[in-house]
């Protein structure tokens, strides 16, 4: 295992000791302990940088399954370089950030910090897969972290609501996924990452090509919280504000970006990728950006921010992936400038965004809310949040002097490349991609100037407002400091980690040694993108204006077609039809539940075996019965038959048994006198305690009943009965393998016992053994307890 697997692994294995540190040294904040990790992890990805300006990725192997072609293969390549850093640095700051945030004397920080330390790995594990199967094991793990992150605050009714359902839709999602990554590794023959964009020419046209790929959108678009599934992501700032900093600002919503950039080389191509990413990514984007303006919690107006910017890096990764289907070199250098922005975007949004999080938790920790409604003049009293507000939020709007401003102009360059060489009614793009940009030039006003300026009420709010402690703003100035310098400085990125990016996501368009031109300032002149923006600061600083005016339009919405009451209804639906159903069948009734069970056995087995045609009886390989046996056959029939007629359960009792004992004879005339001896022992026991229950028990009352009922009875068990004689028969007609027997006669060359079945339990089947034990012994316990507790509750009593 190499140290590329370690680093994915260190989180995983350090949450060990987190918890011994939290009981151990409680003076000292767990954080500082927890510090180490993304610290580590940050320099050794950071250390990659002349790797990444080459020509060759790092790959690292590992044998993990290699009987279903499953490798734990990671791939450091310039895409997940760039997630990586992003994962381990915000991670970092969002640990020092924490320690400041979240008190050690009130929280249990090791579950805190555990639940954080397995979402750092499992995104890692995402961003460096480079087989399917391990990329989704990884998948589904942010998905549990999350849950347990989001529901940290598990008293509060609304934490649990919004890590439900992120659970529900995130996983959900994630199945679909999987589905789509057995389907394309079916048509490729493999679940390497790497092999099958090797191969894209040749899946391409195979049948299952575009249902996976389907799937694979359906699975990133739940994750990024596009819409329609946008709904799980304000319901999830219910989590403690680091949280909602590393999570749903900069790590896990861009695990569907991430998965769609890393499948373009394979489904970029194909005009349905372009056109699905992008209308939801523009739809996404809009949608975001509008419903951001009604909020008056900060974190949900944040929240729906981030749903709008991550349409906005969607729409341009569909577009970008033209890239690889124009046959024309100066077209396809075009569309990819949109994968350009993209990039770059998703860079921007993460330090903006992580620090206006973080100034939010500020604002609700030295205030005491987050309502817009009662915040206000804070300016003179936080005057340090406020530059930061200033800084992440003119940056979120597209404005300079920010790095916003750069990834936001390209954004626009990339619709309008689209409209140019697409069809003309592909104008829609950049009207929306317009429309949605003034609605978040509005939502950023809001966040700025509603809550630092205006009338200072202090009567309204929880706390005496004053500045946060240093440690507190550390992070957030150094994400500020960094929106800043990327704007005068945004060379700084383009060749160390943009353009390998980029290099990653569009491998096909450069020849080997060939590296993209990557070139970014922020004037171009007077054109097309520049007098959007000017619209935009013209039209947004009139839409916020006239707010009041406006406003009531969020109200004419038809509630029924809200998107979170159609969650809830669907759920408090399938509630209460599912309630129906059991109730309809769990009756509590033990013969119902049989007649279920058996039924289900009868169709499902017997209905197999007719439909593949395995029903096979073959009576020459059998060998002579003789008259004693048929006898003995008999024998246990009638006494079989004798119990189902007796009306005694003593009566009962003795027939069982003399069926047990009748079977033991089975035995020793098949030579296998352990076998009939165990009989024997287990029978006289099981018939003892039987007796001894039994005695008791109420007297056996006389039941009627009904002839349908005898009549359902005597199918099933006929059916049950001759399904498993031709099954048992069958598998004595057929022998497609080598009987195993012969490998057994060897047990005292290979194990030295001269008892065949003594050598099987005990040297061929010794932890399969071994695990019934453990059975017998858990089971003796849980016994043991109920009893101790009903004893313990009697004397209580």
């Amino acid at each position: 295992m190499s140290l590329l697997h370690f680093a994915v692994l260190l989180p995983f294995l350090y949450t060990v000791f987190v918890p011994l540190f939290f009981k151990k040294v409680p003076r000292i904040h767990t954080g500082w302990f927890v510090l180490i990790v993304p610290l580590l992890l940050f320099v050794y990805f950071a250390a990659h940088f002349p790797l990444q300006s080459g020509s060759t990725p790092l790959f690292q192997s590992f044998s993990w399954i290699p009987s279903l072609g499953i490798r734990f293969d990671l791939h450091l390549d310039g895409l997940s370089m760039l997630f990586a850093l992003i994962i381990t640095g915000i991670g970092f700051l969002v640990i020092i950030y924490s320690i400041y945030y979240m008190s050690k004397d009130r929280e249990a920080l090791h579950n805190f910090y555990i639940y954080l330390l397995v979402f750092m790995g499992a995104m890692l594990g995402i961003v460096l897969s480079d087989n399917l199967m391990v990329l989704y094991v990884f998948w589904e793990a942010t998905s549990v972290s999350s849950f347990l992150l989001i529901a940290y605050w598990y008293q509060r009714k609304r934490s649990r609501y919004g890590a439900q359902k992120a659970m529900l839709i995130t996983v959900t999602g994630g199945f679909a996924m999987l589905l789509g990554f057995l389907m394309l590794g079916s048509a490729a023959g493999t679940f390497s990452i790497r092999e099958i964009i090797g191969m894209k020419e040749a899946i391409v046209n195979d049948s299952l090509f575009i249902p996976a790929m389907l799937l694979v959108m359906l699975g990133a678009f739940t994750k990024s919280a596009q819409f329609p599934f946008h709904i799980w992501l304000p319901d999830a700032m219910e989590a403690p504000t680091p949280i909602s900093a590393y999570l749903h600002s900069a790590t896990m919503v861009k695990a569907g970006v991430y998965l769609i950039a890393r499948m373009t080389p394979v489904f970029g191509g194909h005009m349905s990728w372009f056109w699905i990413i992008t209308i939801v990514g523009i739809v996404t984007l809009f949608w975001g950006a509008f419903m951001a303006i009604r909020q008056f919690d900060l974190k949900a107006l944040l929240a729906y921010s981030t749903i709008s910017q991550l349409g906005l890096i969607m729409s341009l990764l569909g577009i970008g992936s033209l890239a690889l289907h124009t046959n024309y070199e100066a077209q396809a250098m075009l569309f990819s400038g949109a994968i350009l922005a993209a990039i770059f975007h998703l860079f921007n949004h993460s330090i903006f965004k992580g620090s206006l999080f973080m100034v939010v938790g500020i604002l609700d920790h030295e205030t005491g809310t987050r309502d817009i409604r009662k915040l206000g003049g804070l300016l003179s009293l936080m005057p340090v949040s406020f530059s930061l507000t200033i800084i992440g939020g003119l940056s979120m709007a597209g404005l300079p002097p920010f790095s916003g401003f750069l990834s936001k102009e390209m954004f626009f360059t990339g619709v309008l490349t689209a409209y140019r060489h697409i069809d003309q009614w592909v104008i829609l793009l950049p009207i929306a991609a317009w429309l949605a940009s003034v609605f978040t030039f509005v939502y950023c006003l809001v966040f700025v100037f509603k809550t630092f300026t205006g009338t200072y009420r202090p009567e309204r709010l929880d706390k005496k407002p004053h500045e946060a402690p240093f440690g507190m703003l550390i992070s957030p100035i150094v994400l500020a400091t960094l929106v800043l310098v990327i704007f005068f400085f945004p060379n700084l990125i383009s060749y160390s980690l943009l353009e390998p990016a980029m290099r990653s996501i569009l491998p096909t368009l450069l020849q080997p040694g060939e590296v993209f031109e990557v070139h970014i300032q922020a004037w171009h002149g007077f054109n097309a993108e520049l007098i959007m923006t000017i619209g935009i600061v013209v039209m947004g600083t009139l839409l916020y204006k006239t707010y009041k005016k406006w406003s009531d339009i969020y109200y004419e919405l038809p509630r029924k077609f809200d998107f979170n009451h159609l969650y809830d209804q669907g759920l408090t639906g399938a509630e209460r039809w599912s309630g129906r159903i059991t109730n309809s069948y769990m009756n509590g009734y033990l013969h119902n539940y049989l007649s279920y069970i058996f039924t289900f056995v009868i169709v499902v087995v017997g209905g197999s075996f007719v439909l593949q045609q395995a029903f096979a009886i073959d009576p020459s390989t059998n060998a002579i019965i003789e008259w004693h046996e048929y006898l003995l056959a008999a024998s246990i029939a009638v006494s079989a038959g004798f119990v189902l007629f007796v009306n005694s359960r003593l009566t009962s009792i003795i027939g069982v048994g003399a069926v047990g004992y009748l079977v033991s004879l089975l035995f020793v005339i098949f030579r296998a006198p352990d076998l009939a001896l165990t009989q024997l022992v287990v029978e006289t026991i099981t018939t003892a305690l039987f007796l001894l229950c039994f005695y008791f028990l109420p007297k056996l009352k006389t039941e009627i009943v009904r002839v349908r009922v005898k009549i359902s009875n005597l199918l099933i068990s006929i059916g049950v009965g001759t399904v498993f004689t031709l099954v048992g028969i069958s598998a004595q007609s057929t022998n497609p393998f080598k009987p195993i027997s012969h490998f057994f006669l060897n047990s005292y060359e290979l194990s030295g016992a001269r008892n065949m079945v003594n050598s099987i339990l005990v040297d061929f089947r010794a932890f399969d053994t071994m695990l019934e034990s453990v059975v017998l012994f858990t089971a003796g316990i849980g016994v043991y307890t109920l009893i101790k507790l009903r004893k313990s509750r009697g004397e209580k009593r």
